[in-house]
Formats: structure tokens, sequence, C-alpha cells
């Protein structure tokens, strides 16, 4: 009989003590690398592939001299075609984000790059801010529910 408490209190000990020293991961923390992700996803897959990965079915885009595109099936009908990104690599990394109190919603802000190959195999680059919205969707992944951003970056002095 004392054997069996023994066990029952180590057994429960072990696991109090198991629970307390899991490291609990910060939602910030935890948004920024969702967009990381992202980010590398278009560089190995290409932009296409990332975006509409990350895309959430209710997900919006907005862009210059647009009305705001709404869905899943309008974005990728709207910007995503299968060549579209051939000559074109998008990378950004997020400068800040944020997450509700809920966990379910957070927000993401930073600096993209686009670098464009053009037919003499030359080079531009372009450089902006952006912003993503960000829901977790009902398996946890971060999904981007909108996403929006500007071109025209100023060099830092």
């Amino acid at each position: 009989m004392k054997i069996f408490l023994f066990l029952t209190l180590f057994i429960f000990l072990s696991q109090i003590s198991f629970a307390s020293s899991k490291k609990s991961v910060d939602p910030a923390e935890e948004v920024k690398q969702a967009d990381i992700d992202f980010s590398n996803l278009s560089k190995e897959k290409g932009m296409n592939y990332a975006f509409l990965e990350y895309l959430a079915d209710d997900g919006v885009m907005l862009r210059p001299n647009m009305y705001p595109v709404v869905g899943k099936e309008t974005i990728k009908k709207t910007f995503f075609d299968d060549d579209g990104d051939k000559n074109a690599v998008l990378t950004w990394a997020p400068l800040f984000g944020s997450v509700a109190e809920s966990g379910e919603l957070g927000y993401t802000y930073g600096t993209w790059e686009l670098l464009l190959t053009k037919e003499e195999k030359t080079t531009e680059t372009r450089k902006g801010t952006y912003i993503t919205v960000w829901r977790k969707d009902k398996n946890g992944k971060w999904k981007f529910v909108l996403d929006t951003g500007n071109t025209g970056l100023e060099p830092k002095k």
C-alpha cells in the first residue's frame, strides 16, 4: 500500500514539474514566425504558391487602384496564374507582430523586397512596406485574412 501511495504521489509530482517546465510560446513571436515561414515559402516555391497556401478562404487583398478583392477563389483568379511568378522573387521580413488576448487574431508589419528578372537577364529591385492581419484556422494554423502593402521605401540614412 505504501508503495502504491508513493508511486501515485511521485507520478503526480512529476506531472506538475513537467507542466511547469514547459516554456510557453509568446503569441506575438508565433505570428511573426508564421509571417517568416510565409516569406520563406514564397522564396522556395514562388509567391503565388505561398500566398494561396497562407490565404484564408475569406481573405481580402488590398492593392493600389482596385477595390478590395475578397475570397480565396476570387483572389486566385485576379492575381495568380500558373506562370505569374517565374521572373519574380518576393520576400519580406516582419518588424513587429502582435496578437489579441484571445490568441485567435493578430497582425504583422514589416518590409518587403521584390526582385524582378527581365528578359535581358537584368534584375530590378522594388521595396516597400506591408501589413498582414492573421487569424488562426480551426487547426490552429495562422492564415492571413487581410494583406496590403505599398511601394517606395527610402533607404535608411
